[in-house]
């Protein structure tokens, strides 16, 4: 008859899992304290909030209007080595608002150089034809010579990068913490 072998519980393991859970809120803490350090210079003291952050969840179009949730996804996509498409996406909002022809055709170069162009340093992943499009358009530039690249990048952050931003740890852990932080009062 086989003798049955009882090994003690493994309490290593469950350290380790109390361990793992102190550490995100920690990371959760810090970065939500680094966040409010951040934006505690610019004029109005809005705090982050467990509502604002909660509805960061709704659409990528909410996460990007809130300055939080901004920062917090731009955090994200650095981590991740992949923060040229929101980069690319900021720089043509802000190239929208050139008014002068002038400055409007040197932004446009520089921005085909830093994103457009094969083999510059933040390429976006758009198609040979957009990128072609583009290319012409520079020559000549109106405001509206990126949209077509901005949309495309729009699209791969909504459905690549967005939902892997609301699964990670940073977004999770932040959000734990401001429930925390909620219920404390």
């Amino acid at each position: 008859m086989p003798s049955l072998i009882v090994e003690p519980l493994n309490t290593q393991h469950f350290i380790m899992d109390r361990d793992d859970r102190n550490r995100n809120k920690n990371i959760g803490k810090n970065f939500m304290c680094r966040l409010q350090c951040m934006f505690s210079h610019s004029s109005g003291s809005e705090r982050l909030s467990l509502e604002d952050t909660q509805q960061w969840s709704q659409s990528l179009e909410r996460l990007l209007e809130s300055k939080y949730g901004l920062a917090t996804f731009r955090n994200f996509l650095k981590s991740e080595y992949s923060d040229e498409n929101i980069e690319f996406w900021l720089t043509c909002e802000d190239y929208k608002k050139i008014k002068s022809s002038f400055r409007m055709s040197s932004r446009a170069k520089k921005v085909y150089e830093q994103f457009i162009k094969a083999e510059s340093p933040k390429e976006i992943n758009i198609d040979y034809h957009t990128r072609e499009q583009i290319k012409r358009n520079v020559k000549t530039p109106t405001m509206h010579c990126f949209d077509d690249a901005q949309k495309i990048v729009y699209g791969l952050m909504e459905r690549d990068s967005y939902p892997r931003f609301l699964r990670s740890d940073i977004y999770r852990t932040l959000l734990e913490s401001l429930a925390t932080e909620a219920t404390k009062g």
